[in-house]
């Protein structure tokens, strides 16, 4: 049987970070075993729908490259892929068990509900409902039906078939969790819309899935869910439940809280590929030995990993089953070091500068210095400085713009040093450099820096301080080697020589 996964949002908000990361795996699954996964939207609670969010869960699986197989504006063989297009079908099966008695039809009101838990908690009861709807009699339940009341439907939990004990392929065995759940769970709202509880299990059988890949809130879950399976004598899916990432402050990551809407990583630069490295690793940190004497490894925390890669090392047997904290400063690593490994090949840096174009075209639109091969250079000399590509505008603002000799940074800087030793030094350089026979390139710039260092008899780090402020107005930056050779003589000697006190 060939493998099937699905990756099944609610319509209900932004895309977030832990979205992406089920998405992902349910991705990384998929083409480890040939198979294939479907994007599934679960838009049963109308209430919570917001409208333009299944166009945006879209697009940030499009911009993460995560192609689903079939979906939305991708026909396939299981759909319709909007629940909220198979209500017939729940309907259907909402009365396979009302049929057989394993669920029934509830007519309390929401206020009778309200007070009946009230009561039951005083009394001290675990119950959630007294099941007085249980009780009606067939005739009974046919005429309120007729006469228009309206009615919920509820899983009979004092009439479940046997089934074997819940196995999960992350977090193992588990335990029976049946008292944490409600008293008859409502499987068919008042409005004919199901629950997510019957709309899934229906729906992960009718379109084959062979391996359920959610998140561990959804654990809680489990045992409702098999029961339906059970009560409905349908074959089981195979069970994957991700640990719940969480903030760096160690709480809960929410689309409602924090900054975690996967289309703001992308508006500020960040690598799709990289995000994907970063959330795969997220709890991608454990050894489990296998069967025979071999174990299979996971990869460190900090791997940088291709698409490629990721599929061959992917197993959920290396899967946590601790929550695990997304670290921003392992993203910025991970970027970092991304960057440059695109950065060794002409076709790799050829891309950055592309890319970096329209963040340099946004932030210095009058500037003339943006052609690729310029920003190539750029990009180059700025290595293991910039954690993204949208960064380059403001690291490297010297490189677009003459510097600010003004701000508040440049005139710090500046008062360290006496007019008559910084004159002496840009003057000097400017004239060695205005020269004829200087090659303009790196290390021969570099040897350059050092003979007029040495006749400046100033220390190294007063010496290039001196033409840090001079040739950027910043304290920090590339080598002033490298500054040299991406500005170009004719640029270099023009601000040495502005420079001057």
């Amino acid at each position: 049987m060939a493998t099937l996964l699905r990756f099944a949002p609610s319509p209900t908000g932004a895309l977030h970070l832990g979205g992406l990361r089920t998405a992902l795996y349910n991705y990384l699954y998929a083409k480890k075993t040939g198979g294939k996964w479907i994007l599934r939207i679960e838009d049963t609670d109308r209430a919570r729908a917001v409208p333009g969010a299944v166009e945006g869960i879209q697009n940030a699986l499009q911009w993460a490259g995560l192609d689903y197989d079939h979906g939305p504006a991708k026909p396939g063989p299981h759909g319709p892929y909007f629940q909220s297009e198979r209500l017939d079908l729940y309907h259907s099966y909402a009365n396979k068990l009302l049929d057989s008695g394993h669920a029934y039809r509830c007519f309390c009101s929401a206020d009778k509900l309200a007070a009946t838990r009230e009561r039951l908690a005083r009394t001290g009861s675990n119950s959630t409902y007294d099941k007085s709807c249980l009780h009606l009699t067939e005739e009974e339940a046919a005429r309120k039906v007729g006469a228009g009341e309206k009615f919920i439907v509820r899983l009979n939990d004092g009439k479940l078939p046997v089934r074997p004990a819940g196995y999960d392929l992350v977090f193992k065995n588990l335990k029976d969790a049946h008292a944490s759940l409600p008293t008859d769970p409502v499987l068919l709202k008042s409005d004919s819309f199901p629950t997510y509880h019957l709309a899934s299990v229906v729906d992960d059988y009718e379109m084959g899935i062979t391996h359920v890949v959610r998140g561990e809130e959804w654990l809680p879950s489990l045992p409702l869910h098999l029961d339906l399976y059970a009560c409905l004598n349908l074959p089981m899916p195979q069970f994957a439940h991700l640990p719940i990432l969480l903030n760096p402050d160690g709480t809960k990551m929410s689309k409602r809280k924090g900054d975690v809407h996967v289309l703001d990583y992308q508006k500020r630069g960040w690598e799709p590929s990289v995000i994907l490295n970063w959330l795969a690793l997220a709890g991608w940190g454990v050894q489990e030995a296998s069967s025979s004497s071999s174990s299979k490894q996971a990869p460190d925390s900090t791997t940088l990993m291709s698409m490629e890669e990721m599929i061959q090392n992917f197993d959920f047997s290396v899967l946590t089953h601790r929550r695990s904290v997304l670290d921003p400063a392992k993203l910025e690593f991970l970027n970092k070091h991304h960057l440059m490994r695109l950065m060794v090949t002409p076709e790799g840096l050829r891309k950055l500068a592309k890319r970096t174009h329209s963040y340099v075209n946004v932030a210095y639109p009058l500037s003339p210095y943006s052609e690729l091969q310029y920003l190539e250079k750029v990009i180059f000399a700025l290595q293991g400085r910039t954690a993204k590509l949208s960064d380059v505008p403001t690291l490297g603002s010297f490189f677009f713009i003459e510097p600010d000799y003004t701000s508040q940074e440049a005139q710090k800087m500046r008062q360290f040093f006496s007019g008559e030793s910084y004159a002496a030094v840009v003057e000097s350089l400017a004239a060695r450099l205005g020269a004829s026979g200087v090659a303009w390139e790196t290390p021969a710039l570099s040897e350059v820096l050092h003979d007029e260092n040495a006749k400046s008899a100033l220390k190294q780090k007063e010496y290039m301080t001196i033409l840090r402020h001079a040739l950027t107005g910043m304290k920090t930056g590339p080598s002033v080697a490298d500054i040299l050779y991406v500005l170009g003589p004719a640029r270099s000697i023009a601000r040495l020589q502005a420079s001057r006190p």
